[in-house]
């Protein structure tokens, strides 16, 4: 099974198209997920959805908003429209804290790390 990052943009409108994207596909989500990472003491969010694959693929797709959105004080816009979409399907995120992916030398490397993470909870399916 292939399992890949989808990356969508980091802005309000990336935000809403993910948020749509899992309101369209609310029979297909395997999970939620809310990342947190930390880069010179301040900490951002990156916000997934993972689908299970349609009939019998082989792609297990994440589409994911990587980083885009900081901690503050108060609850960010993006963060929050995020988490009202998942409680109006009924949905719980799972947050997990990750390294930032500039520890990386290449966005790939980071996002092979954040699979083996998820594999290594459970959270998505082995390779078969």
């Amino acid at each position: 099974m292939i399992q890949r990052f989808i990356e969508l943009g980091e802005g309000y409108g990336d935000v809403f198209e993910l948020c749509e994207l899992a309101r369209l596909t609310r029979n297909r989500i395997h999970h939620a997920f809310l990342f947190t990472s930390k880069k010179e003491d301040k900490e951002y969010f990156s916000i997934a959805v993972a689908l299970k694959p349609i009939n019998n693929a082989n792609f297990f797709p994440i589409y994911i908003c990587r980083e885009g959105i900081p901690k503050s004080e108060a609850v960010p816009k993006r963060l929050s429209a995020f988490k009202e979409t998942l409680e109006e399907l009924e949905i719980d995120p799972i947050q997990i804290d990750v390294k930032h992916s500039s520890t990386f030398v290449d966005t790939n490397l980071f996002y092979q790390y954040i699979i083996g993470v998820l594999r290594l909870n459970n959270l998505i399916p082995p390779l078969q």
